[in-house]
């Protein structure tokens, strides 16, 4: 790791050890940094195989950051969270809003840079994959939550889930994280239509089919099949 990265590296440390030192509610901050504790070595260890770039780890970076600070107090308590309740006029603490928002848009491009660097997919399929795959990965985050909640402690379950009476508050987490990812490709695709004069050749090219190419399914089985039945090279033949 080079130096901006111990940094990164340094501050979320530093944030993690504040949120740590006696959070509103200890049960909740352990099951919040649960995440942390999965995510993060995995974040490092893949780094030394599979480095991003700069700007992504400081987009994952804030994003952890947002999300240690909603640990420590609960999302349904931070102090910020009710700073934004009145500056819109909102019925409830809002900040897990702000965190699923920033899920998207902070990540949207994290996410991206690895798609486009595995897959190799390019045009319309480097916006749309990263946005799919940010608002699949929010549900299975809500299901998780919905999990979690089933089998814990009652009162360390819903202060986990921080629903705030709202019965609606999964579906409006998902659809936070949706416009945040469609916010963060958005842009992407605007700075990339300002300085790649390739653009729109790639959005095109991204929707014709390459030559020789067919169909999957019962087809592909079908190959399958008569390659498994065909004489293997080397194997001895019976006598006639």
């Amino acid at each position: 790791m080079d130096r901006y990265k111990w940094s990164l590296l340094a501050v979320f440390l530093l944030a993690w050890a504040w949120a740590a030192f006696s959070p509103t509610y200890r049960e909740s901050w352990l099951l919040e940094n649960y995440l942390i504790f999965v995510l993060v070595p995995i974040i490092i260890v893949a780094g030394r195989y599979f480095k991003l770039s700069n700007f992504s780890y400081t987009l994952i970076t804030i994003f952890v950051l947002l999300h240690i600070a909603g640990a420590h107090y609960t999302y349904s308590e931070v102090p910020f969270g009710y700073t934004l309740q009145n500056w819109l006029g909102a019925s409830r603490n809002i900040y897990d809003r702000l965190a699923h928002f920033s899920f998207g848009f902070l990540l949207g491009y994290p996410l991206r840079e690895v798609f486009m660097r595995l897959s190799k997919v390019k045009g319309f399929w480097a916006y749309y994959f990263p946005f799919d795959l940010t608002l699949a990965l929010s549900a299975i985050y809500e299901i998780i939550e919905w999990t979690v909640v089933r089998v814990v402690d009652p009162t360390a379950g819903l202060a986990f889930l921080g629903i705030q009476g709202d019965i609606w508050d999964a579906q409006k987490d998902m659809l936070m994280a949706a416009t945040g990812a469609a916010l963060a490709m958005i842009i992407t695709f605007l700075i990339n239509w300002r300085f790649n004069r390739g653009l729109m050749t790639e959005f095109k090219e991204s929707f014709q089919v390459a030559k020789g190419d067919r169909p999957l399914g019962e087809e592909k089985l079908r190959e399958y099949l008569k390659e498994k039945a065909r004489p293997r090279r080397g194997n001895s033949q019976p006598h006639q």
